[in-house]
């Protein structure tokens, strides 16, 4: 039978990885204290997060350049310079989308200026991996 801790986890960790502020460790940690099984909850959690940088990866493709023009007030020459710079190494920007506070930002970032999706996913899910599993391994270390 399905256990509804994992869905709270996934739930937290989606939550956690969009604007809304949330600690899914905290969930991770519960968990783990409570000797559900490791390896699911590291899975759950990273899948959630992940799904959820998604989430933000797309909120920001929806934007439009001409809005950072108009209301940031940065020219469209910049942005196409910047997205010039980065390009190639998203996958390397998108693995820190796993840090508190930026890395929503980072996500919405490479979203807004259409980095590659794939590129794009493969450096945010293994970024989050590591970073559930690092948490996971320090919990047990302690239990």
């Amino acid at each position: 039978m399905f256990n509804l801790g994992y869905l709270a986890l996934f739930l937290a960790s989606f939550l956690a990885a969009t604007v809304v502020p949330f600690s899914s460790e905290a969930i991770l940690s519960g968990m783990l204290l409570a000797k559900y099984n490791m390896v699911l909850c590291v899975g759950v959690a990273t899948l959630g997060n992940f799904l959820g940088g998604l989430t933000s990866y797309y909120l920001g493709y929806l934007g439009r350049e001409i809005w950072i023009e108009k209301y940031l007030k940065v020219p469209i020459e910049k942005v196409e310079r910047i997205k010039a710079k980065i390009k190639g190494k998203e996958q390397w920007i998108a693995f820190f989308c796993w840090l508190p506070f930026v890395g929503d930002i980072i996500a919405i970032a490479l979203g807004f200026v259409k980095m590659n999706v794939l590129n794009v996913s493969i450096g945010m899910f293994i970024g989050k991996l590591i970073r559930y599993l690092v948490v996971a391994l320090l919990i047990m270390e302690f239990i």
